[in-house]
């Protein structure tokens, strides 16, 4: 079995080095070890990533390859990650996050439940990790803590920062990532959706562990209403792009509305039973608010800034 683990990196040496770390560790159990090629695609135009990698691929456990891609944004990087595993003729496609760090266990546990339940797609789950104190309110309030299923619940879509995908995915896209969303996040939601929609099978993997590094200029009130923001337009745009109607922008629009509306009648309520909440509901808000703008065509460059580990 052919796996290339696909990695995008900018600016974020120590992020890269720990994650490269964690992928020597690896080990399988459930399967027999695969053929792995690791292919780094470097998202700054200085190729220092590239660099590092030259001069670890001797001590390294599996074969790595990085490229450049100059051009600025995340679906940039990953077509071409995408573009580079195919070429190498592999049936699977992983990928992972330069701040994210695996379990041994977990590209074994990917591979094992996408032949469990012959699926297109495996999803995993994130841990987040905080090196740093964090406020009171957003510990108790869990707002890293992403959502998690069944192994092997069947999802709509799914998100690039723990996935094995299988390679005839691609192969089979009239296109890949979609590059208008460049600095705005959301092009692999987007293009997950596609693929289910055009029949692939999309399932949860709950043992197929990551742990994400959560900087502290995230671990803020303002950051998580941005990100909130963001998630709405790409919700709305998401749904809107792949099945564009008079209908689906009306039910996205009144879907924002009852939400706002809902929203902003909990405030009171919701602040007296503890900051947490009410940061909460702020964040519903804001999330429709984002819906709104979806459908009126605006976008939030979440990544026009470079944020190091």
């Amino acid at each position: 079995m052919r796996v290339a683990i696909c990695i995008n990196t900018c600016q974020r040496p120590g992020g890269l080095k720990r994650l490269l770390d964690g992928l020597n560790q690896l080990t399988f159990h459930h399967c027999e070890t695969p053929d792995i090629k690791v292919i780094v695609v470097d998202n700054d135009s200085s190729g220092h990533a590239c660099e590092f990698c030259a001069e670890i691929c001797s001590e390294f456990k599996w074969i790595l390859k990085c490229y450049v891609e100059p051009r600025r944004g995340i679906p940039f990087a990953r077509n071409k990650a995408i573009t580079c595993a195919i070429a190498e003729n592999v049936d699977f496609v992983a990928f992972i996050d330069d701040d994210e760090v695996p379990e041994p266990n977990w590209l074994d546990e990917l591979l094992y439940v996408q032949s469990s339940y012959n699926a297109d797609v495996v999803w995993g789950r994130i841990l987040p990790y905080f090196a740093h104190s964090i406020p009171d309110w957003l510990a108790k309030g869990q707002f890293f803590a992403r959502p998690r299923y069944p192994t092997g619940y069947e999802l709509k879509s799914a998100a690039n920062n723990n996935t094995l995908i299988r390679a005839e995915v691609f192969r089979k896209q009239d296109k890949l990532l979609d590059e208008r969303l460049a600095l705005s996040g959301g092009s692999d939601w987007h293009f997950f959706m596609r693929s289910q929609r055009a029949g692939h099978k999309i399932v949860w993997a709950d043992n197929a562990l990551v742990h994400e590094w959560i900087p502290q200029s995230r671990t803020n009130l303002k950051w998580l209403l941005q990100r909130s923001y963001r998630i709405g337009i790409t919700e709305s745009f998401c749904e809107i792009d792949l099945k564009p109607s008079i209908i689906i922008k009306t039910q996205c629009i009144y879907k924002g509305i009852r939400r706002v509306i809902k929203g902003i009648l909990s405030i009171p309520l919701s602040f007296m039973v503890g900051k947490h909440q009410g940061v909460k509901t702020l964040l519903y808000i804001y999330h429709s608010l984002g819906m709104l703008a979806g459908v009126a065509g605006k976008q939030y460059e979440e990544y026009k800034e470079i944020h190091t580990l």
